[in-house]
């Protein structure tokens, strides 16, 4: 049962696991028992965990009692998620932007984020690695490096590939399938991208979306926090736990009413017969044979579902200051 459940769970999904659940096959318990083998055995070689929820097992049979006693509370009763360091719990877990000068912060209380995760029934497992202070401190440090977690690498390539940030470790840890999900932040690219790299599916939501109260900031204007998953629907199961308006956060005012709570609801494979895709060639310059012929065959299916392809496109940024300098920098990334 034990090797058939470690084998199992490499590509289960939110929906395979509520199943599972309620069939009595499986408990959280065992959820979280197999994901804490897992970082034991796995996390040294790609260092995507900070610390692990003292709590966490005792949550798991709490969850337990509560499904087989009243039932499920939905889609993440009993899942195991992982939080990015900068996302206040008010639990036995620190919460410290990665930074030793916050290794022994203890919140007084759960982000909003936290407290929506809990109450949706999810076991909040540990913290995940950064690149300190989400990288608002310096333009020279390496992506993923945090002065409390060192340094954190991509799991397909440790050492070799490129892991992402600055929600590195989220993004790395379920590259690894040391959680269901985790949660990252973003002002500018700090979710997306360790997404791409860990090739995964991450969300920024429309600020506003995700309440930002507890959440240790970057700028007003653009932070939000949002889901990193290995599936789309899982993103979007998460997305709604997370959502909701927020009176100590004004910007989720305008949304009140609005949010969802089940964003899988809109997903449509249908949808792509309506899609225009653009291909910016000019990009795929800096990649290999074999990283052209995947993104070859991903054009040839979005074609095959139906999706309008519109190759080449030229993108205006491509050619400006910022453009050419982040083109710069995805070359050396790359090589």
């Amino acid at each position: 049962m034990k090797q058939k459940l470690e084998e199992w769970i490499i590509e289960a999904d939110l929906i395979g696991m509520q199943s599972v659940m309620e069939a009595g096959w499986l408990t959280s318990e065992d959820l979280v028992a197999v994901y804490l083998e897992r970082i034991q055995l796995i996390d040294s070689q790609i260092n995507s965990i900070l610390e692990i929820n003292p709590d966490a097992l005792e949550i798991a049979r709490a969850l337990d009692h509560e499904r087989h006693e009243h039932g499920s509370r939905g889609s993440l009763h009993g899942i195991p998620i992982l939080l990015k360091d900068n996302i206040d719990t008010g639990d036995r877990m620190h919460t410290s932007a990665g930074s030793i000068a916050l290794e022994h912060s203890f919140a007084a209380q759960d982000s909003f984020v936290a407290a929506r995760l809990r109450a949706a029934g999810a076991v909040l497992l540990g913290k995940t690695n950064m690149t300190e202070w989400a990288n608002y401190m310096s333009n020279t440090m390496w992506a993923g490096y945090s002065s409390r977690g060192g340094q954190t690498l991509n799991p397909y390539g440790p050492g070799e590939l490129f892991v992402g940030g600055s929600s590195s470790g989220s993004g790395a840890a379920i590259a690894a399938n040391l959680a269901a999900a985790s949660v990252g932040t973003e002002t500018s690219g700090s979710i997306v991208n360790p997404a791409s790299y860990n090739a995964l599916v991450g969300i920024k939501p429309t600020v506003g979306l995700v309440s930002r109260t507890g959440i240790i900031p970057i700028t007003n204007s653009q932070d939000t926090a949002g889901p990193i998953a290995r599936t789309v629907a899982d993103a979007a199961i998460l997305l709604g736990a997370m959502a909701g308006a927020d009176p100590a956060d004004t910007a989720t005012e305008s949304n009140r009413g609005k949010t969802h709570t089940d964003y899988s609801q809109f997903l449509d494979t249908n949808f792509l017969k309506q899609a225009r895709i653009g291909v910016p060639r000019a990009y795929y310059e800096v990649l290999d044979e074999a990283r052209i012929a995947i993104m070859e065959r991903a054009i040839d299916v979005l074609r095959e579902r139906g999706a309008t392809i519109i190759d080449p496109v030229t993108l205006p940024m491509r050619t400006d200051r910022l453009g050419t300098a982040c083109y710069a920098l995805r070359v050396q990334e790359i090589s």
